[in-house]
């Protein structure tokens, strides 16, 4: 498979994207220093670069990491800081945190707020209010009553519950049974983070939070379903976190954890042609239309892979052209690229 080249990756650098994250890493020979792809630091000239493909090897040469990208963490891991407030309200949704009590816990409001703004583009008020409006959602569901549910909720006034709910489900309370939840998850990987939604049948969504068409996907699941996607528990997404976790470390080749994959009868046999690849082989486009019994469907089954919304696990990346060349990747071709190369070297 090909590698990229000096080039390649000298051109890739100094664009503050992170696509090539977890991809290779540059080392400057005048400073001594190794950063991400991605680092917003000034770019070094070509003749002072060096490329590592791991940070470990970026150590092992005597070079020392950049302050500014931090090199040896997960990219856009979530602060520790947010990690608590977020387990407290998914435990207690009720809880009320306001820019009063931030500031107690010695958190800048504004800065909690940039971060949720940028990592799920919403607010960090928002946040909180999806996921009481979530509680209340499912307080009804259960037989309670709006009323009962809306002050358990927090909310001082029916009307100012009403208007929450209406304003994220586009109905009243009272037509609750007309609506259903997917919950959504936002986790890192070595390569970048990802997005999980989950309803109560399994997994609906898994994907890199840069991938380009992720908001066509999220749309095309609120209407196929009718749902409206908020934050929540939900034990499939704890039970992917776990699993994609110990993929990502080598040590689990097949997933358990149930999937929800609406779509056309094509191409839910694409998908599950998809699961028949083995862990560590690859497939041509064409090999899967034969295998479909549809030897003249490459171009098919190749948008069907394109439409696939759970990445890793329906493993599309592990279809290649009959040149054995790599192809079109949502996630992208290096993201492709590095999980063939994990599985290969946990396959021996």
């Amino acid at each position: 498979m090909q590698k990229l080249t000096f080039q390649e990756k000298y051109d890739a650098i100094g664009k503050k994207e992170t696509y090539y994250e977890g991809i290779f890493i540059t080392a400057v020979k005048t400073t001594g220093i190794f950063c991400r792809p991605s680092c917003r630091a000034r770019k070094p000239k070509q003749e002072n670069v060096i490329f590592y493909d791991t940070t470990q090897e970026a150590l092992q040469n005597g070079y020392r990491p950049c302050k500014v990208c931090k090199p040896m963490e997960k990219l856009d891991e979530t602060p520790e800081y947010i990690k608590e407030i977020i387990k407290e309200l998914h435990q207690d949704p009720y809880l009320k945190i306001k820019d009063y009590d931030l500031k107690q816990r010695g958190i800048e409001p504004s800065q909690i707020s940039r971060w949720f703004k940028k990592h799920h583009n919403i607010t960090f008020h928002a946040y909180h209010r999806q996921l009481k409006i979530n509680s209340a959602f499912n307080s009804i569901n259960s037989g309670n009553s709006i009323t009962e549910s809306a002050f358990d909720s927090g909310y001082e006034s029916l009307s100012g519950f009403n208007d929450s709910y209406r304003s994220i489900f586009g109905d009243p309370p009272s037509n609750t049974n007309d609506k259903s939840v997917l919950n959504i998850v936002r986790f890192t990987s070595p390569v970048g983070p990802m997005f999980a939604c989950a309803s109560k049948k399994g997994i609906c969504l898994l994907e890199f939070t840069d991938r380009r068409m992720l908001e066509t996907e999220f749309k095309d699941l609120r209407k196929r379903l009718n749902v409206v996607i908020l934050p929540g528990e939900n034990p499939h997404l704890d039970h992917v976190q776990l699993e994609m976790k110990e993929y990502f470390k080598g040590r689990r080749k097949t997933f358990t954890v149930p999937l929800d994959t609406p779509g056309t009868e094509f191409r839910q046999s694409v998908w599950r042609g998809l699961l028949d690849i083995p862990y560590g082989e690859t497939r041509s486009y064409k090999q899967q239309a034969v295998a479909l019994g549809n030897p003249k469907a490459v171009r098919a089954v190749a948008s069907a892979n394109g439409h696939n919304r759970i990445a890793v696990i329906i493993p599309c990346h592990r279809v290649i052209g009959a040149d054995g060349s790599l192809t079109g990747y949502g996630g992208g071709l290096h993201r492709k690229k590095w999980l063939l190369d994990l599985e290969k070297e946990n396959s021996i």
